[in-house]
């Protein structure tokens, strides 16, 4: 049998079919219709990675200025004391009214912090947070000359803005003319001006927002803010909540809701969650700040870290514009969805700081939400709330309430719930009553519930590499 000559023709052909063999291998057959994607783009690696990939992100710098004192210090150490920062309102003339108490700053001094001037060109709210920030950024150790700008970024939660600034703006109006209000006045009062003044006074470029979440706001901010660090959209946030609400208007429309306490013979026990006693919340001022870091930042750095936000959970109740679901269900998917995005498991957390506002509806489907998703673990965990001391900062409560838990973490103390003197048979939970415990904590639930339907929960954890 003759065999056929290999011509170039023959040869040609042969490299073309094994081309087109290699192909094929490729690409795989064309029954599978396999898609192919293009290769992802090379990126440096990053420290820890945590769930999903995800960078980590961490806590590094605290600062409040709240009833209880004018630093983080002053604040935490008044709560392991349980010590009441509740008093007679001086701020205003609220006689009249069912409610004449409230969790009033006192002995602040907004040019301690900040150029006069500028001061004076703020809401008290606004003054609040700059002044916390301050303190946070040296808390931090954070060099901003050192820093780029456009990766520092900015995300703060208040509920109504500058509320009593806005209420003297009325006042001029109608006894004096609109045209003597000073030209600051809108810019006084926006919600937005808190995080604006923060970026103009420290010259920060980055992601900039503000929630108005109700009393969601703070936590759902400091929430929201890990997120912007995750997606690589930011290398630093300074993240928190404000308000200063405390005014005439303010304080009466609350009133006429029923929702404030009316035991103002008695206002150091006028806050009492959980108790069976309990007839409503008092309203406070005051505000908090967090540095949140990715973690490959504050290691290159050396920062101290003080722990890990691990978890944020987000929901709506879509039930009723001020009252949460009685079966808990808003709450209940909040927490188990902040436990999850940490990575963790519901027997895993340690302690939870409650929303805890002391109004007979609240507590005890809080209480109820907590043992539904927990199960048995619900009474293996202590449970305390802050508003029991400072009352209720409103949308800047949950950023006061996330510093209470980290300092949970790194000092191993567990701050009591006060005035828990009857209890309620619907609220048994071990509430840490009135005496501060001492426990190795490593990972805390940090819970927040406004109006709307609004839940914002966050998981800290203690940092580990």
């Amino acid at each position: 049998m003759r065999h056929a000559r290999s011509g170039p023709r023959q040869q040609a052909d042969a490299v073309t079919l094994e081309v087109e063999k290699q192909i094929d291998d490729l690409l795989g057959s064309i029954e599978d219709k396999e898609e192919i994607k293009p290769a992802p783009k090379t990126r440096p690696k990053r420290a820890g990675g945590g769930k999903k990939g995800k960078r980590r992100v961490v806590v590094t710098g605290l600062g409040a200025i709240t009833p209880l004192g004018l630093t983080v210090d002053e604040y935490w150490r008044g709560l392991v004391e349980g010590r009441s920062g509740i008093a007679p309102i001086t701020r205003c003339d609220v006689s009249g009214l069912t409610c004449q108490i409230a969790g009033e700053v006192k002995g602040f001094e907004p040019r301690n912090y900040m150029d006069h001037k500028e001061s004076r060109r703020m809401a008290r709210f606004s003054q609040f947070i700059v002044a916390s920030t301050r303190m946070a950024i040296e808390d931090a150790g954070l060099n901003l000359s050192r820093e780029q700008a456009d990766r520092i970024g900015v995300l703060v939660g208040n509920g109504v803005g500058g509320f009593p600034e806005a209420e003297e703006g009325h006042h001029v109006l109608l006894t004096k003319g609109g045209m003597r209000l000073t030209p600051f006045f809108m810019p006084i009062i926006l919600p937005n001006m808190a995080a604006g003044q923060i970026s103009l006074i420290f010259g920060l470029k980055g992601f900039s927002s503000t929630l108005t979440t109700a009393c969601a706001a703070a936590t759902q901010a400091i929430g929201d803010a890990v997120e912007v660090i995750r997606q690589n959209k930011a290398d630093v946030m300074v993240a928190g909540g404000t308000e200063a609400a405390i005014c005439p208007t303010g304080i009466a429309g609350f009133c006429v809701m029923k929702a404030l306490t009316s035991r103002n013979d008695e206002p150091t026990k006028a806050s009492r969650p959980f108790d069976a006693k309990r007839d409503g919340f008092v309203p406070s001022e005051g505000a908090g700040v967090m540095i949140l870091e990715s973690l490959d930042h504050a290691l290159r750095r050396n920062a101290r870290i003080l722990a890990e936000a691990a978890g944020i959970g987000i929901s709506s109740d879509a039930y009723h514009v001020t009252a949460p679901n009685s079966d808990g269900d808003g709450a209940i998917r909040a927490m188990r969805l902040a436990i999850e995005d940490a990575g963790l498991q519901p027997n895993d957390v340690d302690y939870i700081n409650a929303h805890g506002t002391s109004t007979p509806i609240n507590d005890p489907i809080e209480t109820l939400a907590i043992k539904t998703l927990f199960g048995d673990h619900a009474y293996q965990l202590a449970v305390s709330s802050t508003k029991s001391m400072i009352g209720h900062i409103l949308g800047g409560s949950g950023a006061v309430e996330g510093i209470a838990c980290i300092k949970t973490i790194t000092d191993g103390i567990i701050h009591p719930t006060i005035n828990y003197e009857y209890p309620d048979p619907d609220c048994d939970l071990d509430y840490v009553p009135n005496v501060a415990r001492n426990k190795d904590v490593k990972v805390v639930l940090s819970n927040s519930f406004g109006f709307g339907g609004q839940n914002a929960c966050l998981v800290f954890k203690k940092f580990e590499e």
